[in-house]
């Protein structure tokens, strides 16, 4: 019987004896290789891109708004507070407003918040400090309010006005000292709900007398941890449809409910089922050329059994039997497909490395790429392979000897 070494040894001579061909061979499983590493790497990258990105503007937060008037109030905030698993709460009432500095007026959003928002926000201050409980008229700015909105920048010390439309239809006027300048983000892929760079703040009792109303728009909430998220938002949730008069037969139908709530696994999760779809579209099309690949390797198999033909019939009077010339034509085959798979695993990892550099993120490259490679062109092989061995196989050795 011939051994698995053997069997390697005359895969190689044969390989050799025609080496351009078994190089242009190996392309289709190259490209086919490469393409599903690099893709399934970017996917991993991207995948942690985006969770640092959302967890640049909050921890395991949760936020509840609403586009009603007199939903929530100080008995709703006593609710989310006490409930179990919650680090920190800020109540947060936003609108949009006119900011003016010196001559020039912008649009911004305008958020009333508790002090407590600088730690459920994960708010870095890049200058000065953010809200405490003993401020009046003063105002802490994102960067993009700082330093884009306006023709000049915007500095700790500086006056700006600040208008907005109270629930009386008329306008609201006040002057505000900027306190602190919130540090940027850096955070590209953040719903505008938590994203701080181009809001302005205030304390809430201040922007609930410039809106004339002493009802809290919504939530801010940080839980304790991140394993722990989606309890505690259930749990919110619960309490809060209770304490607003939403029946126990309703609790589970959102629409019954009059605020919405989601928290940052919310955003996660929906940002990685795009990028699954994305990554499961693309895979899919690297597999083509995985396919192409596998049918080259196929027909360079029968053209070699078929020019090694009366070689067959030789290995069979002198002994060779069925599973052995099966063994040595599979493991031809298999070795092809495993170099083409060795170097698709390289160029795949080098083109994820060089998009990921240009793009400014992590690389990632999970120990399963290898195994996912090699298994790859493994399998390719092995099932391009079996079909061309066994017509060499089944060869008859008195025909085959007497093949021109």
């Amino acid at each position: 019987m011939v051994g698995l070494s053997e069997a390697i040894k005359l895969a190689f001579a044969s390989i050799g004896s025609a080496k351009l061909r078994s190089a242009l061979t190996t392309l289709g499983i190259i490209i086919g290789v490469a393409a599903v590493i690099a893709n399934i790497s970017l996917g991993a990258s991207f995948g942690q891109y985006f969770e640092e990105e959302i967890g640049a503007s909050g921890t395991n937060f949760i936020v509840i708004f609403t586009q009603k008037n007199n939903v929530f109030g100080d008995s709703q905030f006593n609710v989310v507070e006490n409930t179990n698993g919650v680090a920190a709460v800020s109540p947060i009432n936003q609108q949009s407003a006119t900011l003016r500095y010196q001559s020039a007026e912008r649009t911004a959003t305008v958020s009333g918040v508790l002090p407590d928002y600088g730690e459920v926000g994960n708010i870095n201050m890049e200058h000065g400090q953010f809200l405490t409980s003993q401020d009046g008229n003063v105002a802490v700015i994102g960067s993009d309010v700082a330093y884009d909105k306006f023709d000049r920048n915007l500095s700790v010390k500086n006056f700006i006005k600040i208008s907005i439309r109270n629930v009386d239809g008329g306008i609201s006027t006040r002057t505000f000292r900027v306190k602190g300048i919130i540090q940027d983000p850096d955070a590209s892929f953040v719903s505008p709900e938590v994203d701080p760079a181009g809001r302005v703040f205030i304390p809430l009792a201040v922007m609930q007398e410039m809106q004339h109303r002493d009802d809290i728009g919504g939530f801010f909430i940080k839980a304790d941890s991140l394993e722990i998220l989606d309890r505690v938002t259930d749990d919110v949730d619960e309490n809060l449809a209770r304490s607003v008069g939403v029946p126990s037969r309703d609790i589970d139908n959102e629409d019954a409910k009059p605020y919405e709530i989601f928290n940052q696994q919310d955003i996660l999760d929906q940002i990685n089922q795009l990028s699954s779809a994305l990554t499961s579209i693309l895979v899919a099309v690297a597999l083509i050329s995985l396919i192409v690949g596998s049918i080259g390797i196929m027909n360079i198999m029968l053209v070699t059994v078929t020019e090694r033909t009366k070689e067959i019939g030789l290995m069979k009077a002198l002994g060779y039997n069925y599973f052995d010339i099966l063994t040595i034509f599979i493991v031809e085959s298999v070795i092809i497909s495993l170099f083409g798979g060795i170097l698709g695993l390289l160029l795949g990892l080098v083109a994820s490395m060089a998009v990921n550099n240009y793009l400014d993120i992590a690389n990632i490259f999970p120990i399963s790429l290898i195994l996912l490679g090699f298994g790859i062109s493994f399998v390719v092989g092995l099932v391009s392979g079996v079909y061309p061995a066994n017509k060499a196989a089944k060869m008859d050795p008195v025909e085959a000897l007497h093949y021109e």
